[in-house]
């Protein structure tokens, strides 16, 4: 009976019971209760004027632990996670490390199900639906590679979808004979019909999957996905929508997408720990999709067989129910709304600049966080390493698809003003002085 009992009091304090799935169970909660009495002050205000409350948001900040040595424009890559989280972290793999076969095995893996739960009720699913993966390039490969297509079958994505989701597509086409058929949109677009348009205007009777990014990684343009799904739908076509920047970005439910298959990661925007992501597939598919990691009944329709992929860190996967509480407790519109307020921040900054084209929509429904900007005639590239190296600013620059340079800038809600007004300053004594190419 002691040792019983000790068990429990023990697993108690490692927040290993259901009820460590609610915000701010742990211990040691003096700088959480601090924050969740912050939010109460707030939560019947509009979401737009808290968004551009910095008192509030100061609060917020104050729930990380970052560099502040650095300014992170790059949260769009991996995001941090909130002190919580990786408290919560490091003490579910300390208790998994002192016995793995048995505490990891025993009693973490067994706790995955209340985590698939929560995954669920966050995006307004069955749990039967949620598988949980590493990441999203995990979960869509898992989908990109498991439905059954034939030689001369095609796949519209477009050019600005992830080169890794890509990569499943041209493996496919070497390998299988099958077409993929890559469409340019313009950005930012006008309108969300013309979204729609670029897919629309490319399908034939070959078409069988459609492959589209929720909000792109690279300008940050949001597809109209519910009308796309509709499209799809209408003609018979698979739709697979990349959720990787959308899931904790925005608000929006599987009922708001009207999607049957969507991957999303639990570690940009959710601020999971790092590792985490989940593959939703609408329950009468789920058997016809074969897993990329074989299991014992590969066309069973139980979602769990897409999550036989060896020994992992279970531990991680208890976070990631921290990290759903924190999201749902300082509101999934406050969050959309700062993000996006912060977008605007910069982007309208630099819009009036001279050569600076904005390369995103400041129409809310086309965008939110995520925004990019080049300068005519300039190396972007070579200024976002300059950045870097001399003013401590991080953010990421590439080429798009049609040549044109550019730079990404994803502050996120540890960002504070003052931060982005030094960015502001720093790209604007560039642009007026020149910098070598």
């Amino acid at each position: 009976m002691f040792f019983k009992d000790g068990r429990r009091a023990f697993l108690k304090t490692l927040g290993l019971t259901f009820g460590s799935l609610k915000f701010f169970s742990l211990e040691k909660k003096a700088d959480a209760s601090w924050l969740e009495t912050k939010i109460k002050e707030i939560e019947n205000l509009d979401p737009l004027d808290v968004a551009q409350d910095e008192s509030f948001w100061f609060h917020v900040q104050e729930a990380f632990d970052v560099d502040r040595s650095l300014i992170n424009l790059n949260n769009g890559g991996v995001h941090p996670a909130p002190r919580l989280v990786m408290q919560a972290l490091h003490r579910y793999l300390d208790f998994a490390n002192a016995a793995p076969t048995v505490n990891s095995w025993g009693y973490i893996r067994t706790r995955r199900e209340f985590i698939r739960q929560k995954i669920a009720e966050t995006f307004g699913c069955s749990p039967e639906e949620i598988a949980i993966t590493r990441n999203v390039t995990e979960s869509l490969q898992i989908v990109l590679l498991g439905i059954d297509l034939k030689p001369g079958d095609e796949i519209i994505t477009t050019t600005h979808d992830y080169p890794s989701m890509k990569n499943a597509l041209f493996q496919r086409e070497k390998r299988e004979g099958i077409k993929v058929k890559l469409v340019p949109f313009p950005y930012p677009a006008l309108n969300k019909q013309e979204l729609v348009d670029c897919f629309a205007q490319n399908i034939t009777p070959r078409t069988k999957m459609i492959l589209v990014c929720h909000i792109t990684n690279l300008t940050g343009q949001i597809f109209p996905v519910k009308d796309i799904s509709q499209l799809a739908r209408e003609k018979g076509i698979e739709l697979v929508i990349d959720g990787a920047h959308s899931f904790g970005h925005l608000v929006d439910q599987q009922k708001d997408l009207d999607c049957d298959i969507y991957g999303g990661n639990l570690h940009k925007w959710m601020m999971a720990p790092i590792g985490t992501g989940f593959l939703y597939v609408k329950k009468e598919k789920i058997k016809k999709i074969w897993p990329l990691f074989p299991s014992p009944d590969p066309q069973s329709d139980d979602i769990r067989k897409f999550e036989h992929y060896g020994t992992h860190p279970e531990p991680i996967w208890l976070a990631i129910g921290e990290a759903l509480s924190f999201h749902h407790t300082l509101g999934p519109k406050r969050k959309e709304e700062r993000l996006r307020y912060l977008k605007d921040y910069w982007a309208k900054a630099l819009a009036i600049l001279p050569g600076v084209k904005i390369l995103t929509s400041f129409n809310p429904e086309l965008a939110c966080g995520l925004g990019s900007f080049t300068v005519e005639g300039r190396d972007m590239l070579r200024l976002s390493q300059i950045l870097m190296d001399k003013h401590r600013i991080h953010t990421t620059a590439g080429i798009l698809p049609d040549g044109v340079p550019f730079m990404r800038i994803t502050p996120s809600i540890y960002t504070t003003l003052k931060e982005l007004d030094y960015f502001i300053e720093i790209i604007s004594h560039y642009i007026k002085t020149g910098w070598s190419a």
